[in-house]
């Protein structure tokens, strides 16, 4: 194994001082940092002084090097964002670097006007955006770490190791030329894909590092089909897609295309940045430049994984006091207790819906306890959680302060469930469940694909994964009021409970199982994962040997495969994985992929049309009834999935489908381009009527429906969430 240089380099790297830390990445890099130097590699980070100096110099010793650097910073300021500052703004900088040394690895700090500010929260306000130039202190990082990289540690072979895009984007295309540096991304949260930045900035900065990149590449064409328009306006509902203006550029597929390597936390996170499969977002992504930069470059994408720290593993669980802990709170330690423990984000982690549910199964008379831990310095601002609190002051214990870690140590090991429905994808690892789960608490939380390496299933009893299941899964969520997922919680508690109190041996095998899932992600284990990628980086660049060309062509196809990507299969692909790609392709009822490599007879076709429906991928049953001439009930079943009309009330839409949980009729606003884009689309929910094949929905508009079609967003029993569009003068329309 060679001797790896990894120069770690983010906006905030004080994880080895708790009054350094802002946020968990910063935790994050300190754990790894130690974890390459265990294994031998030479660390170094690189991070803004935040003001810190003279309390670093105090406490660490901090040593001012010989380094100064004076630049200009060019600031082009969106006008729309930044009315009535100047044009560009040209500020002088003067940048100086010190060097910490702990434990093993050097940490650089660089301090200038810019990266000074804010010492207190390290991270300017959202608020000062348009009002406070301090607010591109980000952006200045950006330029210092390349500059001070390329001055500090020239001619030295080394990986740079950056953590999330939006605090790096410039930063891949600025060292590309170097052939001495390798760059690796990590994605560290799920922040939208199509998130953009102003392209006159962006190329100035490019320019003043002297380097260029095709930011054409990375454009939105905007709407160009009326459904489109309907996505694009429903989209910041589901906060997976904004619309940004025509003079913009997207930031991840920047820094997807000039990195060599981009690193996700978990294999659910990068199979959700692949495709947004099953959710609202899918077709719309489909058509962004985005997708195809994240296909071109799927090669380079690999799991370093997260960890949950040494401390927490090592600590002794037998040695809290249950009774104690659960009394001081005024809970009975005899009964079921839940736990959760978050920062107040009533939306992003679902505790909206988790309080409605505690509430509803507590005013039931269930018997069991609740800890609820939503952080929030200022403190819980919506009544709503105080007056749950009151009505069952023996059952819900909830809390809103920052606590010392034993503490929290000391409440997973006293929990028995951990509760944890997070919305809109934004989970990747989820530390904090992970550490309940560690301490034997069963999880209730949603089927994100970012969590699922933490094994909750549908059914965790009887499933077919229940043998490894570790606790109860709930459908994702993508809206900011999902009364379906209160609903979900609140019977997963119930179902919780009487297996906690009819079958212990039942709960005690998730326990074990939750604890045994959570203990393997130690910081040493991810550091290998990354050092196995690291390794292989250098040469990437020059010409390749055959063995490696293969490696590469199998990975990609290994990726291609996964992600349903057919078109992308290279043409070996299909000959030595014929079942395999039968397999995929009947489960997501292509029948174009299928028939490459089996025979499509009436059973194939049966199957296909079958899944492709499951799915409400209705494009798919047409193609299968197009390449197969078939007529009769499946062709009857198209046609009548909607019908609509006009009544003396106005247009009426009912809707059948079986295997929906909801359907919502989005009807976009009309306006001059491209502002159109950014207006509410009217969003009409159907009401459900009747059970199984009988299950229609039904809503009367009341007003004339303009439009050729009907764009409607369907919610599935699995939780996939897809669109149909029904066109009013084909499809199953009664004058």
């Amino acid at each position: 194994m060679r001797t790896t240089h990894i120069i770690e380099s983010y906006f905030e790297c004080g994880g080895y001082d708790h009054r350094l830390i802002k946020g968990g990445i910063s935790v994050y890099i300190w754990n790894l940092s130690r974890a390459f130097r265990d294994r031998g590699h030479r660390v170094s980070v690189v991070t803004p002084a935040h003001g810190q100096l003279d309390y670093l110099r105090e406490r660490y010793g901090a040593e001012l090097l010989d380094y100064q650097d004076e630049y200009t910073l060019p600031l082009v300021l969106d006008p729309q964002i930044w009315p009535g500052f100047p044009g560009p703004v040209e500020t002088p900088l003067r940048t100086t670097a010190a060097r910490i040394s702990l434990e093993g690895i050097d940490i650089y700090v660089l301090s200038n006007d810019y990266l000074d500010r804010y010492p207190d929260t390290f991270y300017p306000p959202y608020d000062a955006k348009g009002s406070d130039l301090s607010f591109f202190k980000p952006v200045a990082f950006q330029v210092d770490s390349v500059r001070f990289i390329r001055r500090h540690f020239a001619a030295e072979p080394a990986v740079v190791h950056l953590h999330e895009p939006f605090y790096h984007y410039l930063v891949p295309a600025a060292l590309r030329s170097d052939p001495t540096k390798r760059v690796v991304s990590t994605v560290q949260s799920n922040m939208p894909i199509a998130k953009m930045v102003y392209r006159p900035e962006t190329e100035r900065l490019l320019e003043l590092l002297e380097c260029e990149a095709d930011l054409d590449a990375f454009t939105d064409p905007g709407p160009r089909t009326e459904a489109e328009l309907a996505m694009r306006q429903y989209m910041p509902r589901t906060h997976l897609f904004h619309q940004y203006a025509a003079d913009h550029v997207a930031l991840f597929p920047l820094v997807a295309r000039y990195s060599d390597l981009v690193d996700f936390l978990s294999p659910g996170q990068r199979d959700f940045y692949a495709g947004f499969d099953d959710t609202p977002f899918e077709a719309l992504f489909a058509t962004l430049p985005a997708a195809r930069t994240v296909r071109d470059n799927a090669h380079k994408s690999f799991v370093g994984g997260c960890a949950i720290s040494d401390s927490w593993l090592a600590a002794d669980t037998r040695a809290v006091d249950r009774d104690t802990v659960l009394g001081k709170l005024g809970l009975d330690p005899a009964l079921p207790t839940f736990y959760h423990n978050a920062r107040y984000a009533p939306h992003h982690k679902g505790q909206v819906e988790l309080l409605r549910a505690v509430d509803r199964v507590l005013s039931e008379g269930l018997a069991a306890n609740f800890v609820v831990r939503c952080i929030a310095p200022a403190g819980i601002g919506d009544p709503a959680f105080h007056e749950a609190a009151e009505r069952h002051r023996a059952r819900l214990h909830l809390e809103w302060e920052t606590v010392d870690e034993t503490l929290l140590f000391d409440y997973a090991v006293s929990s028995d469930f951990c509760l944890f429905p997070s919305k809109f994808e934004m989970d990747t690892f989820l530390i904090a469940q992970g550490e309940a789960m560690a301490c034997g608490s069963v999880p209730i939380a949603t089927a994100q694909l970012g969590m699922a390496h933490f094994g909750h299933q549908a059914d965790p009893i009887d499933g077919p994964q229940a043998p490894t299941a570790t606790g109860f899964a709930v459908n994702r969520s993508f809206r900011e009021d999902d009364p379906e997922l209160a609903d979900a919680l609140a019977e997963r508690i119930r179902e919780a409970v009487r297996l906690y109190r009819d079958d212990p041996a039942g709960y005690a095998r998730l326990s074990r199982n939750a604890a045994a899932n959570a203990r393997a992600f130690t910081w040493d284990r991810c550091a290998a994962q990354h050092v196995d990628h690291f390794e292989g980086l250098w040469g990437t660049r020059g010409p390749a040997d055959d063995a490696d060309k293969a490696d590469a062509a199998d990975r990609a196809d290994e990726l291609a495969l996964k992600a349903g990507w057919f078109d992308r299969l290279s043409p070996g692909a299909w000959t030595r994985w014929p079942d395999r790609v039968a397999e995929r392709a009947l489960a997501v009822g292509d029948i174009e992929a299928f028939a490459r490599v089996r025979p499509v007879d009436d059973t194939a076709a049966r199957q296909l049309f079958e899944a492709a429906h499951a799915r409400a991928d209705f494009a798919a049953c047409a193609a299968v009834l197009r390449r197969t001439g078939r007529t009769g009930p499946e062709a009857d079943l198209l046609r009548a999935r909607c019908r609509t009309g006009e009544g003396p009330d106005g247009r009426w839409v009912e809707y059948r489908l079986p295997q929906a949980a909801r359907v919502d009729l989005v009807l976009p606003r009309r306006g001059p381009d491209p502002a159109a884009v950014r207006l509410e689309p009217e969003v009409v929910p159907l009401v459900p009527h009747g059970d199984g094949d009988s299950r229609t929905f039904r809503a009367r508009l009341g007003r004339p429906v303009r439009d050729e079609a009907l764009h409607l967003l369907l919610t599935l029993n699995t939780g996939r969430v897809t669109w149909d569009r029904i066109d009013l003068a084909e499809e199953g329309r009664d004058a």
